[in-house]
This record gives C-alpha cells, structure tokens and sequence, in this order.
C-alpha cells in the first residue's frame, strides 16, 4: 500500500485528504497548521486537516515553522512514498521533499506558471479571469516552481465568490490527484517545465487590499469584494461606520455623480456609484457589530434614513 504524508490545512486540503482516504491510500502522517484563535474570545479553533486526522486516527503534526523543527526529523524518518501538499502555508526543507521514496508533489490552485504563491484563487477572481484550474506538479526549493505533472481547467462564472471557487476547485484538486497518482507511481508522466516568462505571482491578500476602492470602475468593485467573500470580506467606511460587502453586481448608469454617492435605493435595492460612473448595486452586506444580511433587510432598518444623491461612502 502506498504510504503518504499529507500537508495541509483549511477545507480545500481537507477535501483532498478525504478523497486519498477513500481510494484507500496509507496516510501515515498529516501536517497542519497551529491550532488559530479566532473570534471576540479568541478560542483555538483546529484546521479541518486537523479534525479529519482526529478522526480516522492519523499521526499528526503541527509545528509552528516545520524547517529546522524535530517534527521534520520524525516525518523525514517515516520514509513515506509520497509527500502530498495541498494548501499547507509553508515553506518545506529540501531534505524534507527529497525523503520521498517516489516523489514530493503538490496540488496548486491555478493554472502554473500563472498565479505561484499563496493566493491564487483570490487573484483569479480579483482579476476578473474567466477561467483557472488545479495543477498537480513537483515540489522544489524554489514557490510552485516544480515541473507541471497535470492540470485541469475550471470556468469562473460570474456567481462565483472565493468561497463557492474554492469549493468547486477542491474537488477539482481531489479528483485530478487521484487520477495522477497512480501515474505517478508507474512512471507513466512527461513533466512540463514551467515558462519562465510566463510567471505571474499571488501574494497573500494585505490588510490594506481588503478596503474596497469605490474610486476604480465598478467591475473592478464587483471582482474585489467577490475575492474576499466570505472571507476576510471586503469593507468600506459608510457615513464613518466600518461595514463589510460580500455580495454585488454591477449596474449601468453612467451616473456623473460624485463617487460614493447613492444613485438608487429602495426596499430592496442600495446602487452606489463607482470611479467610472457605473453602479455597484449591494446584495449582501454586515454593518459594524452586526451579522451579515440581505440588502432588505438593511434597507428595512439601518439604511432606512438614507436618501437618493447622498455621499454615504467615504473616498479614499
């Protein structure tokens, strides 16, 4: 039976894992990140890594930086056949990656070179990109820059938030995995190298990217806040109050009204005005302090007040 050791952390990994489970593989060893605090009382909260290895009695690891550690010295001696990463956050030693017997390989969010880093499902949506995918490819020393073993595409519909494409590309991920291993294991693969000229870059999303910029033109609004939706969710200051938006669409208006301004409003509707003249029409939104809601209901309490021509949203 081919033994693994699994490195990831949040529910797309966790897809992966469950998918490797029920193909029967041997997980001999997973690795996740540190329990998080979260929330108001900043409780620990277990990755969905973590809560799957609990369950199915896995060995697990969780050090706070894994080169150099004694965790790395203890996986590297389990000499698994194969090193499987899917969405982990960290850099992993070389020795590491080379203590596979067969071969140290990845599941990457987007379609390599395009998107290397940390966050490529958020820049395929904050980029307005029509398409992304999964790649299966080797790691090395060097971010998401091993030989490409496979990939998949995936369509980005226009309903599609971070939340719902992760969602989608971890099956994505799960099922070309289990396609490529077996591959893998008889040598039946012709790598690709990676062009280096066609390599662009992912970034973890900034504090600072997660202010939404009503400035830019209203698709540009629309692909922010649909990128940081659920999570972190974008925000914006309105009438002085940090509020979040997770939901938009885009509006034509050609409205040559100041940015920010309300330019339609009613029991059901909020159409702010954006740099290019465009309206971004709020869906779903979470003033400070309070849970995220439809726009009805917010028109029904809190922006009952508002008023047509009114500059609620702060410039930058």
């Amino acid at each position: 039976m081919t033994k693994i050791i699994f490195l990831g952390t949040p529910e797309f990994s966790a897809t992966v894992l469950k998918g490797l489970l029920k193909e029967g593989y041997d997980i001999i060893a997973a690795v996740t990140q540190p329990d998080k605090p979260v929330g108001r009382k900043q409780k620990l909260q277990k990755s969905p890594v973590k809560l799957i290895a609990e369950d199915e009695n896995i060995k697990l690891y969780q050090p706070v930086k894994l080169p150099g550690s004694p965790e790395v010295e203890e996986l590297k001696a389990l000499k698994a056949d194969l090193i499987v990463t899917a969405a982990y956050g960290q850099f992993l030693p070389t020795s590491f990656l080379e203590s596979a017997k067969v071969a140290a390989i990845n599941v990457h969010g987007s379609l390599l070179p395009k998107y290397r880093g940390g966050a490529p499902i958020q820049w395929s949506l904050l980029n307005g990109d029509k398409e992304t995918g999964i790649t299966i490819m080797y790691m090395v020393k060097g971010m998401d820059a091993g030989d490409i073993i496979s990939q998949e595409k995936l369509p980005i519909t226009r309903d599609d938030d971070n939340g719902s494409l992760f969602e989608k590309m971890a099956v994505v991920g799960r099922e070309l995995l289990l396609d490529t291993i077996p591959k893998i294991l008889s040598d039946d693969i012709q790598p690709v190298k990676q062009d280096p000229d066609q390599v662009v870059f992912s970034p973890n999303i900034s504090k600072e990217q997660e202010r939404i910029d009503f400035t830019k033109p209203a698709e540009d609004v629309f692909d922010q806040i649909r990128a940081l939706s659920p999570d972190p969710g974008a925000w914006t200051l309105i009438d002085g109050q940090r509020t979040k938006i997770y939901q938009t669409e885009v509006v034509e208006i050609n409205s040559q009204q100041a940015v920010g301004t309300i330019f339609d409003l009613g029991k059901k509707k909020l159409v702010i005005v954006a740099g290019d003249g465009q309206g971004v029409s709020i869906k779903k939104i979470q003033p400070a302090g309070k849970k995220m809601m439809d726009i009805a209901n917010y028109m029904n309490g809190m922006g009952k007040n508002l008023e047509k021509g009114q500059q609620i949203i702060d410039e930058k």
